[in-house]
């Protein structure tokens, strides 16, 4: 029997939400997770599970403490040598006539740095020249870190190498302590310390980025013996003459220039190494001058692959010789044209500037060897080096 009302297909769809609502009554409500909040008047910090614990931030307190132990050990280290060095670094102010005149003004002043040292016996601040050229003794002041203000009694200096040494006389003066020898090492953490900007006795912190720079311009082109350590603590305008310092305080170059697009520091500045530095500064207290050692070569300047491979070499190493100056000790000892010096006693010759520099800190009368590449074949040769100035 067929009732009137619903359609078949209404009746099934009515039979199936029945069922599903009873099915739904049966289960258990939906609640919220957490404490219920009134959310008008209260709000929920949805980050609050992943936040660490009164009891966690104490622990890793005390792990920081423990960890932090051995970075304060370097920071210790590191005040200790500046405690060390600040007495021994000086601020120099100098007062120079202009080279060229203009606006009325007929007098500049530089100001830079210097350090302590003893020289030959003598007392004395050692600087970079540019910093004094030109200067009058009693136009330069030399302050030191407890507030006296020297004057120098006298001042030696060597436009070769831009190194100047200022003879100086008081009471309870601190020379600084000197590396001996080249020990220092590419990725070597050294401090420079100076007066940037004016700023006395600053100190900055980096390491030895290279050595034996010797390919640059230096504005006046006096200095012709060039061998720089380069380095990234900053260095900037007032730091020449300030000491390169190592971490045993031992003083291993002198701040002299920086390479900078913009006037500060950019992550290259130069230094002397310390053995040429000392070397220039007794020659000038002992002899008032810096005499030059002579080999009596003329070097081939662009020495390349082509070269190389005529004098059957593997790549261009060393420095070729072009010519011999007639008499003079590379002549008395055999030396000929197409040698191409590699050693200079036992060390490698890098080019023709290295050789140079090696040459020119060599001492008068100093017998020396050579190891030099002829015909295919590595030999030795002794010769006593001359004074240059017999020869120019």
């Amino acid at each position: 029997m067929i009732r009137r009302g619903f359609p078949p297909a209404v009746l099934a769809v009515t039979s199936l939400l029945l069922v599903f609502a009873h099915a739904v009554a049966d289960e258990p409500p939906l609640t919220p997770v957490g404490p219920a909040v009134d959310r008008r008047t209260e709000r929920v910090d949805p980050m609050r599970t992943v936040r660490i614990s009164a009891a966690e931030r104490e622990r890793l307190y005390e792990q920081a403490a423990r960890d932090a132990e051995v970075l304060e050990l370097q920071g210790r280290q590191l005040r200790r040598l500046t405690d060390l060095l600040r007495p021994a670094v000086v601020h120099i102010d100098a007062t120079k006539p202009m080279s060229r005149p203009r606006g009325g003004r007929t007098t500049e002043d530089e100001a830079g740095s210097g350090v302590i040292a003893q020289v030959a016996g003598v007392t004395a601040v050692i600087t970079n020249r540019h910093v004094v050229n030109r200067a009058a003794l009693e136009d330069i002041a030399v302050r030191l870190d407890d507030g006296r203000e020297l004057r120098p009694t006298r001042l030696w200096s060597d436009p070769g190498t831009d190194i100047a040494v200022l003879a100086i006389e008081a009471d309870d003066l601190q020379p600084a302590r000197l590396a001996e020898g080249d020990t220092l090492r590419i990725g070597d953490t050294v401090l420079a310390i100076g007066s940037p900007f004016g700023l006395s006795h600053s100190v900055t912190l980096g390491i030895v980025s290279a050595k034996g720079r010797r390919d640059l311009d230096l504005g006046d082109g006096h200095v012709k013996f060039p061998d720089f350590i380069q380095t990234d603590a900053a260095i900037n305008p007032g730091n020449s003459g300030g000491p390169l310092v190592n971490l045993r305080g031992e003083v291993v170059g002198l701040n002299t220039a920086i390479a900078s697009n913009s006037g500060g520091s950019e992550g290259i500045g130069f230094a002397i190494p310390i053995p040429m530095v000392m070397f220039v500064a007794r020659q000038l207290v002992e002899l008032g001058t810096v005499p030059r050692a002579y080999l009596g070569v003329a070097l081939d300047k662009k020495f390349d692959q082509q070269e190389a491979d005529r004098l059957g070499m593997l790549r261009p190493v060393g420095s070729r010789v072009e010519m011999v100056t007639r008499g003079a000790p590379a002549d008395l000892a055999g030396i000929r044209p197409d040698d191409v010096i590699l050693e200079f006693e036992g060390k490698p010759v890098e080019d023709d500037d290295h050789l140079m520099s090696l040459v020119g800190m060599t001492p008068l009368d100093s017998t020396i060897e050579l190891g030099i590449f002829r015909d295919r074949e590595r030999m030795a040769l002794r010769m006593k080096v001359a004074s240059r100035k017999d020869f120019e």
